[in-house]
């Protein structure tokens, strides 16, 4: 069993990352169902908080079913996120994340996400004032370093711990690697293998499949694991890690019915959550990713992304179960998609 604070979470836990215009209640409900042990909101700026952004608050949105949930927040300014912290504290979620790892150069170079890897100092300080501000688990979020130059976390992690931190989760790229080449696992290992650390440590980084996710709990010794970009219009991928972690066995790839289940699940809660122009308009993102490896897919594909209504798009999923039916998907590992985070400031 991990604990972070009070929270119990079962042993390698696998964490759906906070992405940005991605990981929405929809998005977390299908993630949920289908094996994530624990999931955060979007990130949310301090500021937009403190001054009643409508965005920024509803982010703070979720549902009990969610839990264990936590809220992430970002900012540069210790007072700002001090008080967004207290501002967290009042739809209690189970903990308040910090983000110090969004490479989006409209948020790091105004000094937040990871423009803060430039001043470890600062960084202590904005942690401090959060860890003060609430009574609930503060966790962070984070890279590497600044750049290959700066690659600092040995020092943040063991100064984060002594200022109350109670998790930590590492994206093994620099700010200036962006979403660029192979994340680098090996520092994610030298600080949870440091004697000093005794928090759970989370690695995170292209975890695309459940032969790597043994692999680098087994090289690297993280006490779980934090999946991004690999659950985009494949949730699954949570209950297979877990399946193969057990068992050295891989999960059948989940059949048209499930996929189309899910999908339809995703789109009535966005339908619900965002109202019907946002909530449809936002799901056409997602239908190419869950209906991957059909062929001659194209068709139905064009119809749902123009389709206005949540009836119409049943229909065409329908026409999609029935058109399919029986097909065999061929395991295959996930292609990471080019996610790169929009960050927006509310």
């Amino acid at each position: 069993m991990v604990k972070i604070g009070n929270i119990s979470l079962p042993e390698f836990p696998l964490l759906l990352a906070p992405m940005e215009d991605v990981s929405d209640p929809p998005f977390r409900a299908v993630c949920k169902d289908n094996g994530a042990d624990m999931m955060f909101s979007e990130f949310i700026s301090s500021e937009g908080l403190i001054r009643d952004a409508i965005k920024s608050r509803q982010k703070l949105d979720f549902e009990e079913e969610e839990r264990p949930f936590g809220i992430q927040i970002f900012g540069g300014d210790e007072e700002a996120l001090g008080m967004s912290a207290k501002i967290c504290e009042t739809v209690n979620p189970d903990l308040v994340d910090i983000n110090f790892g969004c490479p989006v150069k409209k948020v790091a170079m105004k000094g937040a996400g990871a423009g803060v890897l430039k001043d470890i100092d600062l960084m202590v300080r904005l942690t401090e004032s959060v860890v003060k501000s609430t009574s609930l688990p503060v966790t962070v979020k984070t890279r590497l370093g600044w750049d290959d130059n700066t690659r600092n976390i040995e020092e943040v992690a063991e100064r984060l711990q002594d200022i109350g931190i109670k998790a930590l989760s590492i994206h093994g790229r620099t700010r200036m690697q962006m979403y660029k080449g192979e994340a680098d696992w090996t520092l994610i290992g030298k600080v949870k293998n440091n004697p000093r650390i005794n928090i759970p440590i989370f690695g995170n980084g292209d975890i695309d499949s459940p032969e790597k996710a043994v692999e680098y709990k087994n090289r690297y010794g993280v006490d779980g694991i934090m999946i991004g970009r690999a659950a985009i219009g494949y949730p699954w991928i949570f209950n297979e890690i877990k399946h193969f972690v057990k068992t050295g066995e891989h999960l059948a790839p989940p059949t048209v019915e499930q996929r189309v289940e899910v999908c339809r699940k995703h789109l009535h809660k966005s339908y619900k959550w965002k109202g019907p122009k946002v909530g449809i308009f936002e799901m056409r993102r997602h239908y190419a990713n869950y209906l991957k490896g059909l062929p001659n897919i194209k068709e139905y594909r064009s119809k749902l992304v123009t389709m206005m209504t949540v009836e119409e798009i049943d229909a065409v999923l329908d026409e999609i179960v029935t058109k399919f039916a029986g097909f065999e998907f061929e395991p295959s590992k996930i292609e990471l998609i080019n996610y790169h985070e929009k960050c927006p400031v509310n």
